[in-house]
């Protein structure tokens, strides 16, 4: 029932009915600012929430002035408490903004890309008249510091000083807010907005955190010209941590959802309607449906935290479609940001201290992909042609999912909370399966033994498979000029089409993020256990190590996805089966020694695997021998060589190892062909 009489007491009312315990917080210093739910306003009055929304500068006065002249203890006075709106709705969308929002009441969602620092602003400037002393003081409403006229005492025209200790202040920050990445489709370029908010909500927000910014459109010339340049003068800041919870899902949806799930062959059918344009890789793409469902991230007691998100990397030859899946992942991730490793600095994957104009010139924070990506995906092509330094700056971000940030006396740490998708190509063009992965790609090891499953996507002459990918991507082709022609495609079509359709598939994702948070069930735990603790039997005493306990994390955020995928609340037998198939694939491709086929973790963990490591001492240890009995204290190579066939080491690998050990500094050579140790 709407209320009747001046805004003033309306609102009056209204805090009586509602607000009556929120305000005798923030009397009691509880709180230092007025926070109302919009629905509560319509509720009360309509035509009240309607004046809120188009006339927001008298409505809010109103407001204000009501909080003000509420009935509170004697020496309480609540002048000063900022009223703030949250749940305002409907919201509006950064790109849809037009005129006809300018100076009404608006709420955008978007992530902050940027933010300044908290700095002072002066709302009301106290003046001293050098000349006769007289006090003025300026309301500062503008964009610009405004001085007085002239002199309200001697009315000359100065000069003036300010007197900061009777100016008004308040705190003051700018935010710059951006289109969420799962709100955009089809290559569309991100838009956003300023928003300046004041007083206690300033300081509580960090570049990557999801907003609602409620507040005031306003719009301010362009340096002379006609047109506009808008920002959103802000009443209130919400932080959303929801994991997909704006991401609408109808009960048509949900149904079509459960359809699938209770499907018999529901692996088979997401895998293929996973870039079905793109042949083969069974494996691999099933790797990434995984990534996308993820596992249950863990809070522990003690304030540690286990990540649920994976990390994948790609490694492979030109040509292979490496691109097409990690863009197909981005198209099909809820939240899904891709980006170029070639044209990427560490600031444009993690975040920056920037100075540019946003903060006059000052040092902002600028959230990067990582950080853009939290809680989803980030997909990271040609991840080896980044600068070494650059790519440094991931490993927080892989492992601790966090980015630090200590520059220009900005000291703040930033969440990346997200899946990394990264493909790379090997140095020398093709990928070998004989040498060891860390030699092949520009990687560090420490860089690699981050990413959960490695894979590598090879060309390799087949006759049968060459056929089935001519076919298919003849067929494809063929479809496509079907369809380009505007003749009906459908029979063409059929073999390429998803059984799911990539928007679905999104919703499916979502659903499943936010609704299942699976438990392992013991079968499973024990299954998972057997495996890790077999592979670990495997290497004995001096042997390879075959797995690490990163290994066993993996394989239960593995089957926590596969669960997920089900949608189900439990992890069982079946989902630890599948992960261990998973993770045994990518060790078949990556995690054996080239020279004796064994598994051994070191390949990818430190780049160096147990025999290289063992050829290295064993040829220390020759030339050691062979100095000590030499007359000038060196080693001939011929020497060197000599013992090491000895030793069953070829040539061709003892001077590969002698080339590495002078690379590493631990051999010198003071004349041709003659080595020390160091």
């Amino acid at each position: 029932m709407a209320a009747e009489g001046e805004p003033k007491e309306r609102w009056g009312e209204f805090y009586r009915r509602y607000y009556k315990n929120e305000i005798g917080k923030v009397a009691q210093g509880e709180k230092s600012s007025l926070v109302v739910d919009y629905g509560d306003v319509e509720k009360y009055d309509p035509d009240l929430a309607d004046d809120l929304v188009l006339h927001p500068d008298e409505t809010r006065s109103a407001a204000k002035d009501a909080l003000g002249d509420f009935d509170i203890a004697a020496d309480v006075s609540l002048e000063s408490a900022p009223v703030r709106f949250s749940e305002f709705y409907p919201k509006t969308g950064i790109r849809s903004i037009r005129s006809d929002d300018v100076n009404k009441l608006i709420a955008v969602e978007g992530i902050v890309r940027k933010a300044t620092e908290v700095r002072p602003k002066v709302l009301e400037a106290a003046f001293e008249c050098q000349r006769c002393g007289t006090l003025t003081t300026v309301e500062q409403s503008g964009q610009e510091f405004s001085e007085p006229h002239q002199c309200r005492g001697c009315e000359r025209q100065g000069p003036f000083r300010l007197l900061e200790d009777q100016s008004d202040f308040v705190d003051a920050q700018k935010l710059r807010v951006q289109e969420s990445p799962e709100g955009l489709r089809g290559g569309q370029t991100p838009q956003k907005i300023d928003v300046n908010i004041e007083g206690d909500i300033t300081g509580e927000v960090s570049p990557g955190d999801r907003v609602t910014a409620t507040g005031v459109l306003r719009a301010i010339p362009d340096d002379g010209s006609t047109t506009f340049e808008i920002f959103i003068e802000g009443n209130n800041v919400e932080i959303e941590d929801q994991d997909f919870e704006d991401f609408e899902i109808t009960e048509e949806d949900e149904e079509s959802i459960r359809e699938i799930a209770s499907s018999p062959n529901l692996y088979e059918k997401i895998r293929d309607s996973f870039a079905p344009s793109i042949h083969g890789y069974e494996e691999e793409k099933l790797a990434m449906i995984l990534q996308l469902f993820a596992g249950v991230k863990k809070d522990l007691p003690d304030g540690t935290r286990i990540r649920g998100d994976m990390h994948i990397l790609l490694v492979g030859d030109p040509g292979t479609g490496k691109s097409q899946l990690l863009q197909y992942a981005q198209k099909i991730a809820p939240r899904g940001i891709y980006t170029s490793g070639k044209g990427a600095t560490s600031a444009g994957l993690t975040a920056a201290a920037v100075q540019d104009d946003f903060g006059d010139g000052k040092w902002t924070l600028e959230a990067g992909a990582l950080v853009l990506a939290d809680k989803g995906i980030a997909c990271v092509d040609e991840v080896d042609k980044m600068d070494q330094n650059d790519r440094s700056a991931l490993h927080e971000a892989l492992e601790q999912q966090q980015v630090s940030i200590a520059k220009a006396g900005i000291n703040a740490t930033l969440k990346s909370r997200c899946s990394l998708l990264g493909a790379a190509n090997p140095k020398y063009g093709r990928f070998d399966e004989y040498e060891g992965i860390a030699e092949q790609i520009d990687l560090e090891p420490a860089l690699i033994s981050r990413f959960d499953l490695i894979f590598t996507v090879t060309d390799n002459p087949s006759e049968e498979e060459d056929a089935n990918l001519a076919q298919h991507i003849l067929q494809t082709n063929y479809a496509g000029e079907v369809a380009a022609s505007g003749e009906d495609a459908g029979e063409e079509m059929r073999d390429i089409e998803p059984d799911i359709e990539p928007e679905l598939l999104r919703k499916y994702v979502a659903y499943a993020r936010r609704e299942c948070n699976p438990t392992m069930t013991d079968e499973a735990r024990e299954r998972i256990e057997d495996f890790y603790v077999d592979m670990r039997s495997q290497g004995g005493d001096g042997d390879a190590v075959p797995v690490t306990a990163r290994k066993l994390e993996a394989l239960v955020r593995l089957a926590e996805a596969s669960a997920r995928v089900r949608i189900s609340d439990k992890v069982e037998m079946r989902d630890a089966e599948r992960a261990i198939e998973v993770t045994t694939a990518s060790l078949d491709q990556v995690g054996r020694d080239p020279e004796t086929g064994e598994f051994d973790i070191d390949v990818i963990e430190s780049g160096t695997s147990q025999t290289q490591r063992d050829r290295i001492k064993g040829i220390k240890e020759i030339i050691s021998v062979v100095s000590e009995d030499s007359d000038d204290g060196k080693a001939s190579l011929d020497e060197i060589i000599e013992l090491a066939e000895e030793h069953d080491m070829s040539p061709e690998k003892t001077r590969e190892e002698i080339d590495d050990l002078r690379r590493r500094g631990e051999l010198i050579e003071p004349e041709q062909d003659h080595f020390r140790l160091v």
